[in-house]
């Protein structure tokens, strides 16, 4: 099963995408793109992976290139978050800049072949109606074009408001709902 997570931020869609991963089938692999940036990052980071250990993920912290993971097949994967992904692959160093969308879609696209299900969770960057420097519209029009791509080829869109979910597309069962 494929499953994007969509909406603004702090509306629930972490808490429901790890509650869904949790109970699909193991291997459980936990992704995260953010890079920690300060000492309060690296608290909540390291707080998280505790929380994720009790649950049955490794928690695995990948920046960019998620292409080149080399993960076993089977089993679950959770990535969190596009957007983070996204901007390190455009403002990185050792990103793909330019062609981040190539790099990010065919990296997804490995993920969805290796894994019996993968989830990803991505935030609605567009719709705030503000103007922004050219690199900032390069990003947020880089990561609505990934969104629109996935939300093509996956069985499952959610978009969580409020702590709603909202099925956009497909259908979750109904033991997942239950957070």
């Amino acid at each position: 099963m494929r499953i994007l997570f969509t909406g603004g931020s702090a509306c629930g869609k972490s808490t429901l995408a790890e509650s869904i991963a949790a109970r699909m089938p193991e291997p459980r692999y936990y992704v995260a793109a953010m890079i920690p940036r300060s000492s309060d990052d690296h608290r909540r980071v390291l707080r998280h992976q505790k929380h994720r250990e009790s649950t049955g993920f490794v928690t695995i912290e990948r920046y960019t290139d998620i292409a080149g993971l080399n993960l076993p097949q089977g089993g679950t994967v959770l990535l969190e978050c596009l957007c983070h992904l996204t901007a390190n692959e455009i403002f990185e160093s050792n990103g793909a800049g330019t062609h981040a969308k190539q790099k990010i879609l065919q990296g997804i696209e490995l993920l969805a072949q290796k894994f019996d299900n993968l989830i990803v969770i991505t935030n609605d960057v567009s719709s705030d109606g503000l103007d922004y420097d050219e690199d900032v519209i390069f990003y947020v029009q880089t990561v609505g074009e990934i969104n629109s791509e996935l939300a093509e080829r996956f069985d499952c869109v959610c978009e969580m408001c409020c702590g709603i979910p909202l099925l956009l597309k497909g259908s979750l069962p109904e033991e997942f709902l239950s957070v």
